[in-house]
């Protein structure tokens, strides 16, 4: 089920920005979120996915239907996140700028993988990750190139992808039993790494992390206090958790 929302913010753009977002296992995080987006959008766009009876709903299936919905309510740039996903309070400010670029743009952001509320992985791939999340709204979306971990810019690609210096924080990696909990899941949405070759079993490898704090002035809101919850579903009857059960994926 979709629903629109539109609010007023401080700092107004040219066109229209709405945040886009799914919420189904990790519901109970979207209050924050909408706290988080206010100062940077002009409303947003949920997709009630909880009446959902399959195990991972088609994820390109829902995305098309948020940018359908953005395009009704009038918007001319999308912002997509995830309920467990904060963008660092700096970016208000930005806002008016970056959505006066002209052409079709997608702005990416640095993807910082919490280890606790107040550090970030920084050695490796954790410290190369990036999401491009900021996109002008296209006329018309392509297909999803990949029913799972395909980028937004998956649906637009023909947009030029600018990077920003701003911090997309990710809440999910932030306990060891979550990190199992994803490659469990992924393990088993998608067994023959299709979709991912470098496979899963890094999700919950900890060995050698290194964590950068939070630095003044990259700080989100609100501040995160952590429930314990997984916000995903639990496979651990596949035996597909950090026990050395089935095939192990190449380093």
């Amino acid at each position: 089920m979709i629903s629109v929302h539109h609010q007023p913010r401080a700092t107004v753009s040219a066109e229209r920005v709405m945040a886009v977002f799914s919420f189904r296992y990790d519901a109970d995080l979207v209050p924050d979120l909408l706290t988080n987006l206010k100062p940077l959008v002009d409303g947003w766009i949920a997709f009630d996915d909880r009446a959902s009876t399959e195990l991972f709903s088609d994820e390109p299936s829902r995305r098309k239907q948020l940018l359908a919905a953005a395009r009704q309510a009038g918007a001319g740039w999308v912002l997509a996140v995830d309920p467990d996903e904060r963008f660092e309070t700096a970016l208000a400010d930005a806002m008016p700028a970056l959505t006066a670029a002209e052409g079709l743009v997608a702005y990416s952001f640095a993807l910082r993988e919490m280890y606790t509320t107040q550090c970030y992985r920084t050695d490796g791939i954790w410290g190369k990750k990036r999401q491009a999340r900021l996109l002008r709204l296209p006329h018309s979306w392509a297909e999803s190139p990949s029913p799972l971990h395909s980028p937004w810019t998956g649906l637009v690609p023909e947009a030029r992808i600018v990077d920003t210096e701003f911090n997309l924080y990710h809440l999910k990696m932030l306990t060891s039993e979550r990190r199992q909990a994803r490659a469990a899941l992924y393990s088993h949405l998608d067994p023959e790494k299709r979709f991912q070759p470098i496979g899963y079993d890094y999700l919950m490898d900890d060995t050698g992390a290194q964590l950068e704090t939070i630095g003044k002035g990259r700080e989100f809101a609100p501040p995160h206090v952590d429930d314990g919850a997984l916000w995903m579903p639990s496979v651990p009857e596949l035996g597909l958790v950090a026990d050395g059960v089935g095939r192990p994926d190449p380093p």
